[in-house]
């Protein structure tokens, strides 16, 4: 049977058709997987905050714990900024006593959104960590803050607003609060001047003496984490952190072993360790003695929960709840060389 001209025609230009949208369909999918790979791969780079400069503003507040006896060490603080050229700005509310707290949630908010909406505050020093933050990160409006970007400095349960304004894409500082400057000031030197050089935009990289529990490698990646019990209340809410191609860093105190590796084992289910580059542990600082012994050193219980991993870790970098209390820069990329000797850190 023939087939006539037209026929031939129609059948031509629906192959030629149905050949092109199968091409296409093929290169879409094609990118649809390149950009989730390389999202994968490649976190997401974080807006930096300007680096402060002689004669900027810096607001202190207290987001969390209540300050108790505490405004000598405040104004100590205060003094010690001032020192570095900068203005200083208390909060309102930062001796207000509500309990536990530093005044009520509204008043903490406030006060922190007072520090995140004024566009001439290039940082905000929290006074002290204890127990808070969480109760107003979803209380705070963060849209004036990612028009005009400011450093955000702390630890312990400053984790909570350092993991939520990470999952925003900013940057922040884990360093020395108000309440540090309980320390000799010869003991406390090296918090103090990291937390300069990170605020000014000076280099920060460490050399730290290795441990022989040390996983050795080399590792690159944006640094994340913060306070242990923190990260772990965190999971399954926005400001949960994502892992995946990063590098850990944590830190904890007054906890039992089972307590540490209960979180551990819980960070675990949720995935944390699947992808992670690296681990930087900071101080692991007074450990409670449970009246059944664990068995192990802390550093062996992180080891072991983190058995099936490859990735370096790298023990007692010198972050956290001790005097000697040194700045890192979370969501900057970093390079960590965990060897027998002397391990690095290098900020990029």
């Amino acid at each position: 049977m023939k087939i006539d001209t037209f026929t031939k025609t129609f059948f031509m230009k629906n192959r030629i058709r149905f050949t092109i949208v199968f091409l296409f369909l093929i290169i879409c999918f094609s990118v649809n997987a390149q950009i989730e790979k390389d999202s994968i791969s490649e976190p997401m780079k974080l807006v930096q905050p300007e680096y402060l400069k002689k004669g900027d503003s810096i607001a202190i507040v207290a987001p969390a714990g209540i300050l108790k006896n505490k405004k000598d060490l405040i104004n100590q603080a205060k003094e010690l900024a001032e020192s570095w050229g900068l203005k200083v700005i208390v909060g309102q509310h930062v001796f207000n006593q509500n309990h536990h707290f530093a005044g009520t949630d509204e008043e903490r908010t406030s006060d922190f959104q007072k520090a995140l909406d004024n566009p001439n505050i290039k940082a905000i020093w929290s006074a002290r960590g204890g127990y808070g933050s969480v109760r107003i990160i979803d209380e705070l409006d963060f849209t004036k803050f990612k028009e005009n970007p400011k450093w955000i400095i702390g630890y312990s349960d400053i984790t909570a607003l350092h993991s939520h304004i990470h999952n925003l894409g900013f940057e922040t500082i884990h360093g020395m609060m108000g309440t540090s400057m309980q320390f000799d000031s010869e003991e406390n030197k090296e918090s103090i001047e990291t937390l300069r050089k990170a605020l000014f935009g000076e280099i920060l990289q460490y050399q730290v003496p290795s441990s022989e529990y040390n996983q050795k490698g080399i590792a690159e990646g944006q640094l994340i984490g913060g306070n242990l019990t923190i990260l772990l209340t965190m999971l399954g809410s926005e400001s949960q952190l994502e892992t995946k191609g990063k590098i850990l860093f944590i830190e904890e105190i007054g906890e039992y072993k089972y307590h540490i590796d209960r979180m551990l084992q819980s960070l675990k289910r949720a995935g944390y360790f699947d992808e992670l580059k690296g681990l930087i542990v900071g101080d692991m600082s007074n450990i409670k003695k449970n009246t059944t012994k664990w068995g192990s050193s802390i550093e062996q219980l992180i080891l072991d929960a983190t058995s099936e991993y490859d990735f370096p870790i790298l023990f007692d970098f010198p972050a956290g709840h001790e005097i000697d209390n040194r700045a890192i820069l979370l969501g900057r990329s970093i390079k960590m060389n965990v060897k027998s000797t002397t391990s690095e850190v290098k900020f990029k």
